[in-house]
């Protein structure tokens, strides 16, 4: 059998026993119409925990008999590992406004999440808000056991400043195509203004393709995930140009290969980021930034790009089911979803979000390009066993890509063969 993760294993091995170490089992039939108090867990990012309290209140205001509580979701090596394991101690908030789309197969798997297509309502309300964009979520059975909340469209952060003083035009940069990504970047670390032109994480954790490979892949292949119709995409022509583009930053040191103890963007190291609109607040007393797309190899408008989303989930544990489905459509309504973007720049998972918010855009400029590419994003596969599928991934692009061990082209095929092996053993029910 084939390595899988610590925390995967636990969940696989636990889930038939989650209620009896934890609570006692939850009727669904009983909790999908029962109303009372509820809990719901926040992520520790300030703004959201700020929008999270007011979004509380509002709701408390008007509902004194659903009274609702909520706390940042509880200290763990990461919110995957600490909402994995509320769920096998039965002790998970019913709702979560921090669920990664690539831990829902495994908390799937746990017996952990509330079908919120069988909700009243449930799938004309998740499609009525997001639109086609909803449909990278919904899960092998067809169902919705999340609901597509808020991304983070990831896109080239730059530091204007730096920019005029490597002699570049800092309002027209020149980023649209691989090759002048490239040659923006020669002058700006020849010319010793940073150390760095860009400096993602060379580090191996499985989510880091989501901050180089990914974006570029999606916006070099049209917007393909890297996994579809159970087989990877990735060793293709597009996925091969995206190593290829990435190899040259590290391999021309316009790209460190060890990874920064702080932000270098934000420190005066290095000249770009590739990072969503969560960014903007967190650069804006440092950095003068401006915002491109992510590069193509022949550049041009309208690509796609990672879109870093984060769902809201209810969770089996949750007693009081009709309360936590009004809330969760209370709190991802047109109002409260204008509030969250004026707490934290980050963006609701709807359509059309600058027709809508137009007011938020006009007021910060700044943002207009994640909303913009925030209607073309790509999501991680909704794929059982994806931390695993990711963790195998970055481990070739680590060894071909970041440290030239081997070449790109090797390390694609090594990663599209031991991604099928664990496609295949994690779809054998045996």
């Amino acid at each position: 059998m084939l390595r899988r993760t610590a925390y995967a294993l636990v969940a696989l091995a636990l889930a038939g026993t989650a209620t009896a170490c934890g609570r006692q089992a939850v009727d669904p039939a009983t909790a999908q119409d029962a109303r009372g108090p509820i809990t719901v867990w926040l992520s520790n990012n300030a703004q959201e925990v700020s929008w999270g309290k007011q979004m509380v209140a509002a709701w408390n205001r008007s509902h004194p008999g659903q009274h609702v509580t909520a706390q940042q979701i509880p200290a763990g090596k990461t919110s995957e590992e600490a909402i994995s394991a509320s769920i096998i101690a039965g002790t998970s908030a019913c709702l979560v406004f921090n669920t990664s789309p690539a831990a829902v197969p495994t908390f799937q798997k746990q017996n952990g999440l509330v079908s919120l297509s069988d909700l009243p309502g449930g799938d004309d309300y998740i499609t009525g808000r997001g639109g086609s964009l909803t449909d990278q979520y919904r899960s092998a059975d067809g169902k919705f056991y999340q609901l597509p909340w808020k991304s983070n469209p990831v896109m080239i952060l730059y530091n204007k400043k730096l920019f005029e003083k490597a002699g570049l035009d800092p309002e027209h940069p020149r980023l649209a195509t691989y090759d002048q990504f490239l040659e923006t970047s020669r002058k700006l670390v020849r010319s010793g203004v940073a150390k760095a032109a860009i400096w993602p994480s060379p580090s191996s954790d499985f989510f880091q393709p989501w901050y180089d490979f990914y974006p570029a892949f999606a916006a070099q292949s049209g917007g393909r995930q890297l996994v579809e119709n159970g087989a990877p995409q990735f060793d293709s022509p597009a996925g091969r140009q995206v190593a290829a583009f990435w190899r040259k930053l590290y391999a021309e040191k316009l790209a460190p290969q060890e990874a920064y103890p702080g932000d270098p963007m934000s420190d005066g190291k290095s000249a770009m980021a590739t990072v969503g609109p969560w960014a903007v607040a967190a650069y804006k007393d440092s950095v003068d930034i401006g915002v491109a797309p992510v590069p193509t190899a022949r550049g041009g408008t309208g690509k796609h790009s990672f879109s870093d989303e984060k769902s809201a989930a209810m969770f089996t544990s949750c007693e009081n089911r009709a309360t936590a489905w009004d809330l969760l459509k209370f709190a991802t309504s047109t109002d409260q979803d204008g509030e969250f973007l004026d707490a934290t720049g980050q963006m609701p998972m709807r359509e059309d979000l600058t027709g809508k918010y137009a007011g938020f855009f006009s007021k910060n400029p700044t943002y207009k390009p994640f909303a913009e590419q925030a209607d073309r994003v790509v999501e991680v596969p909704n794929v059982p066993g994806s931390v695993d599928i990711w963790q195998a991934f970055r481990d070739e692009w680590t060894k071909s890509v970041v440290f030239g061990r081997q070449s790109t082209t090797a390390g694609l095929r090594n990663a599209s063969s031991t991604i099928t092996d664990l496609l295949n053993e994690y779809g054998d029910p045996s």
